[in-house]
């Protein structure tokens, strides 16, 4: 299904009935990452997925995607579809995202779960590298996603998942070149949300990478603990859903 939404077109899908989760995808990705969790899922919960601006099937909407804009369309399909409160579950920037959501809307949240995400803003390190990426993504955009997908694995994992990592490699060449440059953009600028989650009493998860290569572990653990949030540790890198599927897919159906 579509939803329009400021003259672009917003992809999304609807499955399942009962108390509503959103299912928000990472950088590159897009509503295909949750194919196998869905039908788990939705089994007691009606399951929403969207592509995110300028990923899979979306339209971009200017040259910066802000956490905030990214926010408003997801605001915009659950107004459509008359959902008043959900759970929300964010990969990697979908976190990013569903912090902005729930600093908007905190009455509409029910839970917040940062799946190989953080709520502090990008190091100025980080900033600098999305930056180099950017100036790289005008001049060789395909060789640098596929740098980028195996890159976000355990290093001992590529092997073991190279049919898996093919594949997202093929959805994450879905994202448009805009559509990359925005997200960076946005990811760039984004504020540190630490204080959502410590302010409101929601019920809030961290799913965390023992060996994720972006996102440093021990880092995550402290900054769950500051912000009084549960978390989970598994062994495996930035790819939660498919290093650690059987895992994550336990784990969220207990979150929810």
């Amino acid at each position: 299904m579509f939803l329009e939404y400021k003259n672009a077109k917003i992809f999304y899908t609807d499955t399942g009935k009962g108390a509503a989760v959103v299912l928000i995808h990472g950088f590159l990705e897009n509503s295909t990452m949750w194919n196998e969790l869905i039908p788990e899922i939705s089994k007691r919960n009606r399951v929403i997925t969207l592509d995110l601006l300028g990923h899979g099937k979306s339209d971009c909407l200017g040259y910066v995607h802000s956490m905030e804009l990214f926010a408003e369309t997801i605001e915009a399909i659950l107004k459509q579809l008359k959902i008043r409160k959900c759970i929300l579950i964010g990969h990697s920037l979908g976190g990013y995202i569903a912090l902005a959501f729930a600093e908007k809307n905190p009455q509409k949240v029910k839970g917040l779960c940062l799946m190989n995400s953080s709520s502090n803003e990008d190091a100025k390190e980080r900033k600098i590298i999305r930056t180099r990426t950017i100036e790289m993504a005008h001049k060789n955009f395909e060789p640098l996603i596929s740098m980028s997908i195996a890159n976000l694995f355990q290093p001992e994992n590529v092997a073991i998942f190279k049919n898996e990592i093919e594949n997202l490699k093929k959805e994450a060449l879905q994202t448009s070149l805009q559509g990359y440059i925005a997200a960076q953009e946005g990811m760039k600028i984004r504020e540190n949300r630490n204080a959502i989650l410590m302010e409101n009493s929601f019920k809030k998860l961290f799913i965390i990478g023992k060996k994720d290569p972006v996102l440093n572990s021990d880092l995550l653990v402290a900054e769950a603990k500051k912000t009084n949030s549960e978390f989970e540790i598994l062994n495996g890198g930035h790819i939660s859903f498919i290093e650690n599927k059987v895992e994550l897919i336990s784990i969220l159906k207990k979150f929810i």
